[in-house]
């Protein structure tokens, strides 16, 4: 699934204070609660989980006196992902000296009223991660606040689920199966036109993990067809540029290592 991306705009976010420090890349991750109540009505009104992280922004602004928001990311019930100071800029919410090395993504629960996080969040935190990775270069660690900081955050149930290796819900939490090939989506993903959706999406991370160089941006540009051509030739097929079905195929018929 494609994040759910609310953008600033969109959330009503302040504007900064001042300029953040940037990142290249981190090691990864730590995932964040709110170390307060929450109340279990945000998983049934998403205009609360609105409200919430703006109220968040507010107090990291004008109690905390940080320049904005501290975290990366912000993650409701709803499978919504906020942005917060987004990727490639230095967060503040990991704590003094340990900013630099992971990005802060949190989850909309706390300490009292809704402490469990549900399937929606948990999904919408990897969903965060993975977009850290693909546009911050988000290394693979995935830790809980208190693994670097003296906190309870981001408490028990989810430091639980960071310590388990941070599982898609339903998966078990064990080794995961080579996924198989998604169904052609029964159009030619072909330049020109430049062709977007969520099948292009689709093939193109399928090419990332295999470890092609490409932007998983729903655009299927040059370097899309690109890569194609280079993948049909390594595979002896047509070399059309263009992801028919043989091609589509052919991207998940072995292992990704």
């Amino acid at each position: 699934m494609a994040i759910d991306l609310v953008t600033r705009r969109e959330w009503g976010a302040r504007e900064p204070r001042g300029s953040y420090g940037r990142l290249n890349s981190t090691k990864g991750v730590k995932v964040h609660y709110t170390g307060g109540q929450v109340s279990p009505d945000i998983v049934n009104d998403h205009a609360k989980c609105v409200a919430m992280v703006k109220s968040i922004q507010n107090h990291h602004m004008d109690g905390n006196g940080w320049i904005d928001v501290g975290y990366s990311m912000l993650v409701c019930p709803h499978r919504k992902v906020f942005e917060g100071r987004g990727p490639h800029n230095l967060p503040a919410a990991n704590g003094p000296g340990l900013n630099s090395g992971h990005y802060a993504v949190l989850g909309l629960v706390g300490n009292a009223g809704l402490t469990q996080p549900t399937d929606g969040i948990l999904n919408g935190i990897l969903d965060a991660i993975e977009y850290l990775r693909d546009k911050g270069g988000a290394g693979k660690e995935i830790k809980g606040h208190r693994d670097g900081y003296s906190t309870d955050c981001p408490g028990g149930p989810l430091y639980a689920w960071v310590k388990k290796g941070a599982p898609r819900p339903g998966d078990g939490g064990g080794p995961q199966e080579p996924q198989p090939s998604p169904a052609f989506p029964g159009r030619v993903l072909k330049y020109p036109p430049v062709m977007s959706g969520e099948d292009v999406r689709t093939w193109q991370r399928q090419m990332r993990a295999r470890g092609w160089s490409l932007d998983a941006d729903g655009l299927y540009g040059e370097r899309s067809r690109e890569v194609c051509r280079a993948f049909q030739k390594e595979k002896g097929l047509p070399v059309t540029g263009a992801v028919d079905r043989a091609t589509w195929e052919a991207s998940w018929k072995e292992p990704v290592t």
